[in-house]
């Protein structure tokens, strides 16, 4: 066990433990902009699909149903302007950070290997480096990375924390930096319906990636779009040799999206009224949450997409995470996402609208 412990950075969330604490105590309660986990219902037609679909004795498959298989082709051609997708462009997964966590290893990865990813960026892309045993690099711009060695590069937009969104002209000069030396592009999209003020594009667009899905591929989820966290559906679309090469391995290792998931997945990726309704929400709780922490004295930069505000007081992230807590209010330190955050703290969207009237109240108090 030690030697796993020395490979793995000690979990960041257990470190908000006494702030939880301190937050839960005010008299009107926790509001909990920390994690961002849906709070909102999961669909009906989702659920009445994942019922329907309960008697499933029978073991999965690893590539789903045809029907998934058909509903994710669909959805990247209407949704992401992919062209030419195919079910050998597609593999369903069991929710993306299982994929982000393992994909160093699932492709081989080891001593040797670098795996790059953002500067401030979700922590799983370096735990799953750290697994491998592979090398890892934080970047600014990846295109002035040292290509030697270089095997895997995450790229993520709309980014987690920040909402950051990669522009048509950065993904296609990313991709073609990449691809000139022969790095594989690993694209984690998952917040992509969640522009607010700008409009994100995947590097499936033929425009960035000039209708070749050649060493690229991107991942998607339904937690965030269709509030399926709890069902852990998510899949990939691109390049059709690592899908492949994926799919087999992931058959050996037993990684099968479950048979009622895959079916609530084909009827959530079949309807955008839903994906609508879920936009309104977290709009109407942007804009609040936006406008109180201004008036609060806070910054926001960045924040154009995804379900996060990145918010500073020009303090230590730590004096802000306890500043909200005595409001009751709790908030992810920016130094979770790494050294670049130190000043900044990630303030979630996903809490009930009661909830977050009272986030507003307390910062107007």
């Amino acid at each position: 066990m030690s030697a796993v412990s020395d490979r793995l950075p000690t979990f960041p969330w257990d470190k908000l433990q006494p702030y939880r604490a301190t937050a839960a105590a005010h008299p009107d309660g926790l509001v909990d902009l920390s994690v961002g986990t849906p709070v909102d219902p999961v669909p009906e037609l989702i659920q009445k699909a994942l019922i329907a679909a309960a008697d499933s004795p029978g073991y999965p498959t690893v590539w789903g149903t045809p029907e998934l298989r058909d509903a994710i082709t669909g959805w990247a051609e209407r949704r992401l302007g992919a062209r030419g997708v195919t079910h050998r462009h597609v593999l369903p997964v069991v929710g993306s950070k299982e994929l982000v966590a393992w994909l160093p290893t699932q492709l081989g990865l080891g001593p040797g290997d670098r795996v790059a990813y953002p500067r401030l960026a979700y922590p799983t892309y370096e735990v799953g480096a750290r697994l491998a045993r592979a090398e890892y690099v934080a970047y600014d711009d990846p295109t002035e990375l040292d290509p030697e060695g270089l095997s895997l590069l995450w790229l993520n937009s709309p980014s987690n924390p920040t909402g950051r969104v990669l522009s048509k002209p950065e993904l296609t000069r990313i991709v073609a930096w990449a691809r000139e030396h022969g790095v594989l592009v690993f694209s984690d999209e998952c917040y992509i319906e969640l522009g607010w003020e700008a409009d994100p594009v995947s590097v499936l667009h033929p425009d960035v990636c000039g209708g070749s899905y050649e060493g690229i591929v991107s991942v998607h989820s339904l937690s965030k779009r269709s509030n399926l966290a709890g069902y852990r559906a998510a899949f990939l679309v691109g390049d059709q040799a690592v899908l492949g090469d994926l799919l087999e391995i992931r058959k050996h290792g037993g990684m099968m999206t479950p048979a009622p998931t895959q079916a609530a997945v084909v009827a959530a990726l079949a309807d955008e009224q839903h994906v609508r309704e879920q936009r309104e929400r977290y709009a109407t709780r942007r804009a609040a949450l936006r406008g109180a922490l201004e008036n609060h004295g806070f910054r926001i930069e960045h924040s154009e997409a995804s379900l996060y505000l990145w918010a500073t007081r020009d303090e230590p992230c730590w004096d802000t995470v306890g500043h909200l807590a005595d409001l009751g209010i709790l908030v992810a330190p920016g130094d979770f996402y790494g050294p670049a955050g130190e000043r900044f703290v990630r303030v979630a969207l996903t809490a009930t609208d009661e909830r977050v009237g009272a986030a507003v109240r307390r910062l107007g108090a």
